[in-house]
Formats: structure tokens, sequence, C-alpha cells
């Protein structure tokens, strides 16, 4: 009975992580490492937990309501949980679970000082750190002052703010259970906490040491500051020694006090540099065994160190593995691809079968290593042009990486003296009917694929989607296709560049691009606003659809007046661009046509904000201020030196960006096309997997990769420890924020916009869509929220293709991720919406509903209220 209740740290490990806790757990496996001394104790398991909350059945209503809770309503949370730890702090300890507790006790010194810390087995561990959230008890005395604190210990488990970060990261409040650790207490002469690697770079090749008097409470408590160490290579390179006027002693008695430290002492570091030098060799040796970046407390007593607990530091974004010990710089794929929120594993592999370079995966997002390109002064000089047309900041963050003690050595030129690397094709002829050839030879191969497709299945399917990633790429590689993308673009370019030189005008291809033909991501917006025209003219389905919750709302739309109509209209749409969402790139989001009521207030918002013939009047109004711009820009031309020659020159660019600027989208629609033609097959066997009792649920693919489902179909054998492995690492890596670029040694750079002209307090971007537009800001995070009126602002983290619906009804846009390129951009462009992208934090520093001006041919925004 004894062993049920109570547990010598000795004797658990990360196995026995349910029965005590991740700080249980963590304390027993580093006991067991060489050379790493921990204060002895004992764990009370879980199952003491269980045993006091069946005592009192009051609890279990509780936890009912808690279940209810919104993450946000922390008056609720505050008192709710409140009356829980009361609660569970009344319940008598039963006798056997005393003597157990005692007993443990009398092992190591009934009438010793310990210290009593919580142990929740949702804590330290490798996905999640909920530091803080419970309770620990320092220089607790006597078997009944035990017994107290590991209630208190228990009650913690429903702190207002543990209870909080469950609710928020999806933790069930059930699921988690608490053990408590009670260890001998150290007496330290410092203490502190040591980061094996940089917390706020991610250098993983520098550990942080923070070191105060006493114990570490005065610290961990804000009553000092530390003296910070940095060590790289066994060498001190850095200290800052604060004056540290207090500390925190322990109480003969028991408990603890702040005293004042004599005033000799107070400048005094805490640590010597051997001292520092020897912890992080003991730090290191920690990683080592676990396997990761440590957060790891420490007491210092008698000249020896002692390890009091260790945890993974869960802020640190993941490192691309590279098989070799070589330095590499990654550059972020979803900045490039205005997708940054993590991807599951098969998204993640589908991805990468169908990339046309190779990827690297960290994170739950892709990165491609750029070191070798960097290493070439001719490639490096091609890489950060094309970064910078692109964003900016991904340029400024490989300069940074650049400047730093020559982490990309220098190497020579593969051919000196030829051509630049990374040169491309010879330029195409402005012929409209190389862009109407390519949307059909893509359509034809598509086509092709869904016929193909529909006669396999099993491991025949796996064989032939391997066919069929070669295919995609050779559509997406086919030089034809590169070319007429390219022409888009420098046009682009050339036009901007050009025209600021000769005329002083700023961006002058955004007003000469309006209405370009053939953009299917603009013809997707403004085609939602032909089927909001189409539900308009009946109030019973615009009643109907404000009340829509599920995804079989267009088999009740017949049933209403009008409903066939408005069903017709939906469901075209659907047919055309279906196969859209937001995170496209990711193949395991749901798309639209699997969640038709995403699109269900973007069509209510334009039933509400537009007449009839918006969509029609809309293209005629770009096309007629195109043609405007044109002839304005020809006239001034004429009239400057050599202005004949001028003019020619621009009329033929604007001809030819009028000729593939809109071409740009179409690649990425084919590629999701095929996506989807791909994730139909895969989840038909992922059904006939579910029938024959492989998988619990058809989702769960999507936390496997292609090679793995394929040995799955073939076996019919699932690990479902690994699937939920998977499950919890993917909802670890929606709290990270991917960096643009990221070094091997961890060191995550996201770029600086370098500019001193704007005003003070402006938030500053780069400029992609020309004009200025005071409005109110939509802070919109998932396009399914959006609440739009004319005349608003969207202010969101990223646009990719699928947000274009929302363009039509709004008068600006602020986006966190993009550049001049990328599909936010374009679209803003071909609406005439003034657009500022790469504003840091932008969603955090501007409040849904602030009015706001954007300044979208300079580059900058300003709160204005």
């Amino acid at each position: 009975m004894t062993e049920r209740y109570v547990r010598d740290l000795q004797e658990v490990d990360e196995t026995q992580l349910a029965v005590v806790g991740g700080k249980g757990a963590h304390l027993g496996d580093l006991s067991r490492i060489d050379g790493i001394r921990v204060p002895a104790g004992f764990c009370v398991t879980t199952d003491a937990y269980q045993r006091i909350v069946a005592e009192a059945p009051s609890v279990d209503d509780l936890l009912d309501e808690l279940s209810r809770l919104n993450a946000d309503d922390r008056e609720a949370i505050g008192a709710l949980s409140a009356r829980i730890r009361r609660s569970i702090e009344e319940i008598a300890v039963p006798g056997d679970l005393t003597a157990a507790i005692t007993g443990a006790l009398g092992r190591f010194g009934e009438q010793d000082a310990y210290a009593v810390r919580s142990s929740a087995t949702a804590e330290d561990l490798p996905t999640a750190s909920f530091a803080g959230q419970q309770d620990t008890y320092l220089n607790v005395v006597g078997p009944a002052a035990i017994l107290q604190h590991v209630s208190r210990c228990w009650a913690s488990l429903f702190t207002e703010r543990a209870v909080a970060y469950r609710l928020r990261n999806g933790v069930d409040q059930r699921a988690v259970r608490m053990a408590v650790v009670v260890q001998r207490m150290v007496f330290p002469d410092a203490s502190g906490v040591l980061f094996t690697a940089d917390p706020v770079t991610g250098d993983r090749k520098v550990a942080t040491v923070d070191a105060g008097f006493g114990l570490g409470e005065a610290l961990v408590s804000g009553l000092v500051n530390p003296d910070v160490f940095k060590v790289r290579d066994g060498e001190v390179v850095a200290r800052g020694i604060a004056a540290k006027e207090r500390a925190v002693e322990a109480l003969p008695a028991g408990g603890t006090r702040e005293v004042a430290i004599d005033a000799e002492r107070q400048e005094q570091p805490a640590l010597t540099d051997e001292q520092v030098v020897r912890l992080v060799d003991l730090g290191r040796r920690i990683e080592a065994d676990f396997g990761r970046p440590q957060d790891i407390e420490w007491c210092l007593v008698d000249g020896d160190f002692q390890i009091v607990q260790s945890r993974p530091i869960t802020t640190l974004f993941p490192v691309p593995e590279s098989g070799d010990d070589d330095n590499h710089v990654y550059v972020s794929v979803g900045h490039q691809q205005m997708m940054t929120d993590a991807m599951k594993p098969l998204g993640l592999s589908m991805w990468r079968l169908t990339a046309m370079v190779p990827m690297h995966e960290a994170g739950g997002r892709l990165f491609v290593d750029v070191t070798r390109r960097l290493a070439s002064p001719a490639s490096r000089s091609v890489l950060l042009d094309l970064m910078e047309r692109g964003d900016p900041l991904v340029r400024d963050a490989l300069e940074t990486v650049l400047e730093g003690d020559d982490f990309v050595p220098s190497v020579p030129d593969v051919v000196p003296g030829g051509p630049p690397a990374g040169g491309g094709p010879a330029p195409i002829e402005t012929d409209p009917t190389v862009v109407t050839g390519l949307i059909e030879r893509s359509r034809t191969s598509i086509a092709a694929l869904e016929r193909d497709i529909s006669t396999k299945s099993g491991p025949a399917l796996f064989d032939f989607l391997l066919e069929a990633f070669e295919e995609h790429k050779r559509v997406l590689g086919d030089p034809l296709n590169i070319q007429a993308i390219m022409a888009g673009m420098e046009s682009t370019w050339w036009l901007n560049d050009n025209l600021g030189e000769w005329l002083g005008e700023k961006n002058a291809a955004d007003t000469l691009t309006l209405s370009a033909p053939d953009n299917i991501t603009s013809e997707m917006g403004l085609a939602l606003l032909d089927v909001a025209d189409a539900i308009r003219p009946h109030p019973e389905v615009v009643a109907f659809l404000r009340g829509v919750e599920d995804e079989d709302f267009l088999d009740e739309l017949p049933k209403l007046a009008g409903g066939t109509e408005a069903r017709d209209a939906i469901e075209g749409y659907l047919d055309r661009y279906g196969m859209r969402c937001v995170g496209e790139i990711d193949i395991t989001r749901p798309r639209w046509c699997e969640r038709p009521s995403t699109l269900v207030p973007v069509i209510l918002d334009n039933v509400r904000n537009f007449r009839p013939g918006a969509a029609e009047r809309r293209f005629e109004e770009g096309l007629r201020k195109a043609r405007e711009g044109e002839r304005d820009v020809l006239t001034r031309l004429r009239a400057l030196p050599d202005g004949e020659r001028k003019a020619d020159e621009t009329k033929r660019m604007i001809d030819r960006v009028r000729t593939f600027i809109g071409y740009r989208e179409f690649p990425k629609y084919a590629i999701v096309c095929r996506y989807f033609v791909y994730k139909r097959a895969l989840l038909g066997e992922a059904e006939r997997l579910v029938q024959a009792g492989v998988l619990t649920e058809r989702e769960d693919i999507f936390y496997l990769t292609f090679q793995e489902l394929r040995d799955v179909v073939r076996s019919h054998q699932v690990d479902d420890g690994l699937v939920r492995q998977r499950k919890d690492a993917f909802r670890s890596y929606l709290a990270l924020t991917p960096p643009r670029v990221l070094t091997s040694d961890g060191v995550a750079v996201s770029g600086t916009h370098r500019r001193d002209d704007v005003p003070a307090d402006a938030l500053v971007g780069l400029a992609v869509s020309a004009g200025t537009i005071e409005g109110r800001a939509r802070v919109v995070l998932d396009m399914a929220d959006a609440d739009l009126e004319a005349g608003d602002i969207l202010v969101t983290t990223f646009t990719d293709p699928s947000w274009s619906p929302l363009f039509v009804a709004v008068a600006g846009l602020v986006t966190e991720v993009g550049g001049l390129m990328t599909h936010g951009a374009v679209i803003a462009r071909e609406y005439g919406l003034p657009a500022v992208v790469g504003v840091e934090g932008a969603t955090r520093r501007i409040r849904d509903g602030q009015r706001i001006r954007v300044h979208g041919s300079d580059g900058y925004v300003e709160i204005l209220s």
C-alpha cells in the first residue's frame, strides 16, 4: 500500500510520469546522471491525489463547471478555481495515506526540514512547461506541517493561472493529476537558474547563468536582480554583476525570511568564473541526457552544486536536423508562402515531396538551407537581392547572420568571371497565348490526375502518387511556367524602379496592374460577390445563413424560398474554388468544400455591404483606373528629355506586366487543386483503415508522414503512441513563432526595418500597394470570425490566396508577414487597396476597433485612436 502512495526519488524515472508527475520524473532521472547531485526525497503519487479528490464528490461537479468556462473569462475562472482549492484543502487526509507519508519521513528524518513541491502530470514536459503555475513550499518542518503543505500542493493544481493555461491549450482539467515531491531542504550559499541555451537569442552554444545569494526565492520573486553570466565553449564571455541588497534565508523553526546583505558583499559576484564554468559543464551533461536545452534550478552548498529542478526550455524554436556539425543558415518557407502556422506531419511530408528544392523540418514548419548560396559572393548577391524583392526583413536577417564572426565562411565563385549564379532562362515574348496555353496544359494535367487516381487504392495508390508527385514537379518546373511568372514580376520591378527614377512616382505599377486578366485569386474574391447577389433577394435564406453552425446547411437550403438558387450559387463557387482554405499548403487543413460554413460570414458581409453587380463594377473601375494611369504616365514621360524612348519602353513594359502578372497566382491554384485530389484519395484509404479497426479516426493519418501512412496501409498496423506523441508535439508547435531566418546554433533572426523616415510612433513595414487610407482596424486571426463593414482595414498575421474574398470588403490591409510579390500584396494591388506588410506584432500592437491610417506608398501605419 505504501508503494502505491509513496515512491523514493531514486526509484522513479520518466516512464512513471503519470504516477509522479513531470517534476518528480525529471528529478528521478537527474539523480541517476553521473556527477549530478539531487537532494534526497520521495514523491507522494497521483494515486494519493485521486484518493483525496474521490473523498469530495463536490469537486467533480465543480470540474464540470470548469470545463465549460471560456479561457478569457478571468473573473469566473478565479472564483471557481478558488472554490475547488478550498474544497481540496478541507479534505482530511485518510489514516493509511497519512501513515505512508509519515513513514517515508521517518526514513529520511522526521524532524528535518523539507521542500514540498507540486509535480503535475502536465508539468515540465518536452512540449509544454507549466513553470510556476503550481506551488512550492520551502523549509517545512514536522509531519503535521508536511501533510498540510502536501494538501496545499494538491489544491494548487487549480490555481487561476494553471486553470487558464490548460483551458487555452486544450488540456483536459480532469486528465491532469498532481503528485507532490518532498525533498530534504538544502541551505545554499548561492542559488539561481542555468539555461543551457540563450533564452533570448536561442543560441544553443551559449549558456546563461543567473545567480544570487541564499535561496532562489529572492530571484524568482524579483526581490533582487541576479548576477548574469554567459558561457561559450567553456569560457565566460560576458558577465553582469548586480547590486544584491537582500536575500531569502531559511528559519531554524521552519519557513523563510528576507535579510539584508552586508554592504561589502552586495556587489561581489555570487559565483566565481570557475564555478560558473563548472556549473555549465553539469548543465551540458543534463542537457545531453534529456536530449534538449534545459532550464535548471541549482544551489551551491559548501562549494558543491546540487540540482533541485530541470525542465525543458519550451519557448526555443527547434533547430532542423542537418546530419553534420557544420554551420547552416535556414530561411523560412512559411514566410514565402504566407502561411507561418504549424503544419501537421502529413502536410509537411507532402509539401517536401512535391517541392522543387530540398526542405528541412523544425517546429512544424519548413526551412530551406541557403548556406552554400551565402558562401559564394556571386550567389550571395543574387540571393540577397531576391530576398529583398520578396521580403526585405529576410534580407536584413541574413545580413545580420553574415555580420557575425565568420559563421558563413566565404568560398570562391565556382566559375570566376562567369555569369551570376541563379540566372534564369531567357525572357519570353509578350504574348497572351503563352498564359492561356499554360493554364490549359495545367488543367489538362489535373484532369488526367483525377481520372487516373480514381482506379487506385491500397499500396498501388502510394506507388501512383509518387509518380504523380514527379508530374507535379515537372509542371511547376516547366521553363515556360517559370519564364511567365518571372516576366510579370520583373516587369513590375522595372516599372517601379524606372518610373520612380523618371517621374518620382512610388510603386507606379500598383495602378497599372489593376484588373489585370487571368488572375485566378482576384477572380475568386469577385466571384463571391456574385454569390451574394444570388442570395440577397431572399430574406429567408439570409436569415437562415445567419444561424448556420454545422456543415449540412446546403442540404437545408432548398426547403426555403430562393434556397435552391442560393445553394446552386454556393455549390458553383465551391466547384471552382472549394479546394482552397486558409493555410492551404498544409494538405491536412479543411478545405472550403469540406467546411463550407467558413464562407458564410464573408457571404453575409457581402450581402450587407454591397449592391447587386458589385463584382463587375469593381473590375471595370479597376480597368478604367489602369487605363487612365497608363495615359497619365506616358504623357508625363513624353514631356521629359528623351521622352519618346522612355514612353515606348514603358508602354512595352505595361503591356508585358498586364499580360503576365495575373498568371503569377495560377501555379499556386494548380498546386492546391492537385493537393485536393491527393487528399481525397488518402482520406479514402483512411476511411478503410478506420473500418478495419486500424485507426480510431481517419484524421489520425494527418499525424503520420506519407511514408509512414504507406507502411500502415501495407501492414494494417499503426503505432498509436506515435500518433498521440505527434498530436502533443503539434499542439506545442502552435505556440511557437517561426523566425524568418534560423541558424544551426539555434539563433532565430526575424530582421528589422532600418528606417528613419517615418513618424516616431509609427508601425513600420513594407509598402506593397499605393495609397493612404484611414479607417477602423479589424484584427482578424481566423477568416471565419470576420465581421467587416465598408471602410474597415483588415489587420492579420498573413494572407494566403484564401483571404482574397475578404479583400473586396475592406479599404486597406496590414499584415505581419509578406513581401512585394507575395499573394496578399498582389491582390491588394489588384483591388487598389493601400497595404503595408511585414509589420512586426501588428495583431498585438493594433487593437480591434482602433482608428488607424495606412500609408501604402510609404510603408508605415499610424494609430490614431
